[in-house]
């Protein structure tokens, strides 16, 4: 039998089926017309790409998930009234009769008004692994889909219950630059940063003072809400060694005024980037805490709520006191302040988004 294969037909049909199964999600969080047209759709049992029955049973139990996740979102205020998806495949692999499919889903949601100041939207990029298997009649069914993403915050469609663990981890020490020779010098102990407790104050917190040092606050936010989705090819990327959310950071922190602080490159009291090298504290999440501390350019905030434009939030989602991500607060209003981050990569999430999906974790807010 001759070795079956996938051409370009078929894998826009692989697309749109994710296409789908993604926007079928995503309008389990929606309120109006649009949730209910979407969420109600059946997802497709026959055609010449299709769910299993199966899958789609997973994807009704997928529906419930979200649809509490919708629920805890509006007890904090927060709700969405559209979305749009758009999914790119990646890459399709073919082995006898079965296929797989790498996609990036880019989703864009409208936030609704509730106090009025929201933001317009907020966006998400997240990668999935679909899983087909080829019927006897050359129909393919769609068996599986994976997230890929590793080390950040589900995307807020994601269909894990992420409200009863802590999360992911990252593997962010992957993301320490490789020994080029020298000894480190004796740092001492690290300054010790404070948890910020996640509950939102009932009195807003005070605006955040003039940026101090010449520090462009501004300039911070537009450059990762530039940068949010199209990487910036004059840096380096740690997206498969560890992860992106500190490199991402440091970049906008240095858009916006932050200096390089020479050194060696494995001290956390140095902070720099070039063309060969950076220091450990620019990509990692736990270096750039104790650098911003140390070198006096931040100080912890007691309230994640209180977080400023240019300030940045860091998780710990295991309560191991070793952080797991790094995000940016690009927009603030109403009290909230909303996140844009990599990995994966993130525009304007809300802090009431981040807690309701992770009441669990630990919060580090720190004050630039």
């Amino acid at each position: 039998m001759a070795a079956r294969t996938v051409d370009a037909e078929t894998t826009d049909d692989f697309a749109a089926l994710a296409d789908t199964v993604l926007t079928r999600r995503t309008s389990a969080l929606l309120d109006g017309p649009q949730a209910a047209r979407r969420a109600g759709a059946a997802l497709p049992l026959k055609g010449d790409v299709h769910v299993t029955g199966r899958l789609a049973g997973k994807e009704d139990t997928s529906a419930d998930v979200l649809r509490d996740r919708k629920v805890r979102l509006a007890a904090l205020e927060e709700a969405y009234t559209a979305a749009e998806t758009e999914v790119d495949v990646e890459e399709v692999k073919v082995t006898g009769d079965r296929a797989t499919a790498q996609v990036t889903e880019t989703t864009m949601l409208t936030y609704k008004k509730i106090h009025g100041d929201e933001p317009p939207t907020t966006g998400f990029q997240a990668k999935h692994e679909l899983t087909f298997v080829a019927a006897p009649d050359g129909t393919w069914e769609m068996t599986g889909i994976t997230p890929l993403d590793d080390g950040g915050p589900a995307a807020v469609n994601s269909a894990v219950d992420t409200a009863g663990s802590s999360g992911p981890t990252s593997a962010d020490p992957a993301q320490e630059p490789i020994d080029e020779g020298g000894e480190p010098e004796i740092d001492g102990p690290a300054p010790e940063e404070s948890a910020a407790g996640a509950t939102q104050p009932r009195v807003d917190a005070d605006a955040k003072a003039d940026a101090r040092a010449g520090y462009s606050y501004s300039a911070m936010a537009k450059y990762a809400e530039k940068y949010w989705k199209n990487y910036n090819s004059s840096y380096r990327k740690f997206n498969n060694v560890g992860g992106d959310c500190t490199n991402f950071i440091s970049q906008a922190l240095r858009a916006g005024g932050w200096k390089n602080d020479s050194g060696w490159y494995k001290s956390y009291k140095n902070w720099w980037y070039n063309s060969s090298n950076q220091t450990t504290s620019w990509v990692n999440v736990n270096y750039w805490a104790s650098f911003a501390l140390y070198s006096d350019r931040a100080y912890n905030l007691d309230n994640v709520y209180k977080l400023g434009v240019g300030d940045i939030l860091q998780m710990d989602f295991t309560g191991n006191r070793s952080k797991d991500h790094s995000m940016i607060t690009t927009y603030r209003s109403g009290g909230v302040p909303y996140l844009t981050y990599h990995s994966s990569n993130t525009y304007r999430k809300s802090v009431r988004s981040l807690v309701a999906q992770y009441p669990n974790a630990t919060y580090y807010a720190f004050r630039t």
